[in-house]
């Protein structure tokens, strides 16, 4: 597993304008919690092993292990219907362990959500997990990208808000 933190400046313009800007609220934000219990039954329950979560486009987009060379892609109201867990074959990680446990998960989530949340200037735009290599995606407000394993994700969360 990586145990780097990669930190990546975006587009300048962006960077520039960042104090004339403010979070729009998305569908994914006003049900946030009730996204992050989906994404958390996907992980545990439905073979996903990756997932990004577009929180101001409200799109989530998932690799399971199942056929982990093509990802899928579901948008808005559609995350939130009735049954979507449903569509799901119940599977596992095709053998693969992961190095994120449930709990941590729920913990990744939790923090995505207040960063998501906190700030209406500086916020969270999308966020990826990985459970098979451990690593943490994040893209923020100002461009700005996070590449993080979890275990320094957890050592360094005073740095993120």
């Amino acid at each position: 597993m990586p145990t780097r933190w990669m930190q990546i400046k975006g587009d300048p313009s962006i960077r520039a304008q960042l104090f004339d800007q403010e979070r729009a609220e998305s569908i994914f934000d006003t049900n946030i919690d009730r996204v992050h219990e989906i994404v958390l039954a996907l992980f545990t329950a439905k073979g996903m092993f990756h997932t990004k979560i577009h929180y101001s486009s409200s799109q989530l987009t998932c690799w399971f292990a199942r056929d982990p060379f093509c990802y899928e892609k579901f948008v808005r109201e559609e995350v939130l219907e009735p049954g979507f867990l449903d569509r799901f074959p119940d599977a596992d990680l095709a053998g693969r362990a992961a190095l994120i446990d449930p709990d941590q998960t729920a913990r990744i989530l939790a923090e995505f959500r207040r960063l998501r949340l906190t700030d209406e200037t500086l916020y969270l735009r999308n966020g990826a997990i990985n459970l098979v290599n451990g690593m943490i995606n994040m893209s923020f407000s100002c461009d700005g990208t996070q590449y993080i394993d979890h275990h320094s994700f957890f050592a360094q969360l005073d740095k993120f808000g």
